[in-house]
């Protein structure tokens, strides 16, 4: 990434520290190693937002960073998940502090880590586009082509029926037109999520026209 500056070098390693410090991702590499890559992925996707809407680069790249990190933390429920941007942010508003940063802007960026999952922060804040692109720049990565991969990869898709593969596909087209629909805060992002979505929409489409020449 260019034009790293300090700060951003000193979230960079306060991350690295804090999953190197878990207990969860001591016993899970794998997962150590996915979460950091994922992160940087989702901060670079944050440098491309910001710069291109005239946005805080820096901050954007920090939030980015930082919208994960409470998996450093031990936690496995379905609930812990959906809370873990709160989490996230309540962790990073210390370092941030630590750092000198103004109040103003250490407040925008927890409050886009919070909000980042589900939308919902937990805290008073407001809904600005700043705080809104954290959670596009996640989805930037969670759409690309390595999640095709991963997402078959976890629902075992290899191992289904030909119709449970037909009845599947079905299903990720129709939550990929429900996405594009949605749009995005910015014309930025929604390009960079436009791109991937319809990437993810040829590539499910073809599957799905290879499987309907399994039958005579």
């Amino acid at each position: 990434m260019s034009g790293i500056t300090i700060w951003i070098e000193r979230t960079a390693a306060f991350l690295q520290s804090a999953f190197d410090g878990g207990s969860w991702m001591k016993e899970h590499p794998l997962d150590k190693s996915y979460r950091l890559e994922h992160s940087f992925r989702v901060a670079n996707a944050a440098r491309l937002i910001a710069e291109g809407e005239d946005m805080d680069v820096e901050g954007l790249v920090i939030a980015g960073l930082l919208h994960d990190v409470s998996y450093s933390e031990d936690w496995g429920s379905q609930e812990e998940w959906w809370n873990h941007g709160r989490r996230s942010a309540q962790i990073a508003r210390p370092f941030l502090e630590s750092l000198g940063m103004e109040t103003s802007r250490i407040q925008e960026i927890c409050y886009g880590i919070a909000i980042h999952v589900d939308g919902k922060a937990g805290f008073p804040g407001e809904d600005t586009i700043f705080a809104r692109s954290v959670g596009e720049a996640d989805d930037v990565d969670r759409y690309d082509v390595y999640r095709i991969y991963e997402g078959m990869q976890f629902n075992r898709f290899s191992e289904k029926t030909l119709e449970e593969k037909e009845i599947w596909l079905a299903e990720k087209l129709k939550w990929v037109e429900t996405r594009l629909e949605k749009g995005a805060a910015t014309e930025t992002a929604r390009r960079m999520l436009a791109e991937r979505l319809n990437y993810q929409k040829d590539f499910y489409i073809r599957l799905q026209e290879q499987l309907a020449k399994s039958r005579l």
